[in-house]
């Protein structure tokens, strides 16, 4: 059994970590939240020990390490994206793993710094890119690889997740923060598109603005246009009519990809992984960082080559009026 500890016990993704770290049979010592809405921890861990400051935390991690000779493992972080560097710092200091959420950094250069801080501790750094673990995603990477090799894909990526005001008020809606659009609900995609289809070739922007982003990514295997959005207005009429909120495609030359289901599990999968030593690291999630960061400070060119079709959908003003 190993010794987890959680930061950011409060959001929307720390469940699936819960979960996870129940269902593989280990322990969640203590959790770390400047907001106390934590009483999901009840049905996972109520033994844990809770925190809203991380001076206090870091002290009582040590306390354990030195009064009751309980090491810490893991630190499963899942905290506000401009977080994610020092809370990975945080637990290679402390002699833990690092399993942190999507994205992994902001920018690729963290991503050096913390293989020299993997090296120094000895620890490791996982992401969590539950993605390449979906049978849909590992069933399409087999498909591409057993096309003929100068095979190139037309694919076509659309992700609409309807946002109220709030996201511009919360951290998410601050680009120094999230990232932006692409950064915040585009980097899985992004990521799957590279384990699947191999290196970047070419990255044009479109458009890039408050709630969407759109472009053009081609890969070794690829063409890929892409779209997303967290506009309810963008979204399909025939989605708004059956009260849906989201709209979710991937076409591979014409085809629907049908990956809806099978999502429930894939953070235990992911967990399972890591707990035997076969997860993904910071090379792994290096090519999404870097198209992310790319697309995050690229100039959008507007409606010139292949772009996707939504992007000629009216753009919108941001509610604040910015």
């Amino acid at each position: 059994m190993k010794n987890f500890a959680l930061i950011g016990a409060s959001g929307y993704i720390a469940p699936r970590h819960l979960k996870a770290i129940k269902d593989t049979n280990n322990n969640l010592i203590a959790a770390l939240d400047k907001f106390d809405s934590v009483g999901i921890i009840d049905s996972y861990f109520p033994n844990a020990d809770f925190f809203v400051e991380p001076e206090r935390f870091d002290r009582h991690i040590e306390k354990l390490k030195y009064e009751k000779k309980q090491k810490l493992d893991y630190v499963s972080i899942c905290t506000p994206n401009y977080l994610h560097d020092s809370h990975i710092r945080m637990a290679l200091r402390r002699e833990a793993d690092a399993i942190c959420e999507k994205p992994l950094v902001l920018n690729p250069w963290n991503i050096d710094a913390l293989q020299k801080m993997e090296e120094e501790s000895g620890q490791r750094v996982w992401n969590i890119l539950q993605l390449r673990v979906h049978q849909s995603i590992i069933d399409l990477k087999k498909k591409v690889s057993d096309a003929p090799k100068n095979k190139v894909f037309e694919v076509d990526l659309t992700y609409l997740t309807s946002r109220g005001n709030w996201y511009y008020t919360s951290w998410k809606g601050d680009k120094s923060k999230s990232g932006g659009i692409a950064t915040n609900i585009g980097v899985h995609f992004y990521d799957m598109l590279s384990w699947i289809f191999g290196g970047v070739k070419e990255n044009i922007v479109h458009v890039n603005t408050h709630d969407r982003a759109s472009g053009y990514l081609e890969f070794e295997r690829a063409r890929v246009r892409w779209f997303l959005s967290i506009n309810y207005d963008v979204l399909p009429s025939e989605i708004k009519n059956k009260g849906q909120r989201t709209y979710r495609s991937i076409t591979i030359e014409g085809e629907e990809l049908e990956f809806s289901g099978g999502f429930t599990d894939l953070h235990t999968k992911v967990y399972e992984d890591i707990l035997a030593g076969k997860g993904y690291g910071l090379d792994d999630a290096r090519q999404s960082i870097e198209i992310v960061h790319n697309i995050r400070n690229a100039s959008p060119i507007g409606l010139k080559g292949e772009y996707h079709p939504f992007s000629k959908k009216p753009i919108a003003v941001h509610p604040f009026g910015k």
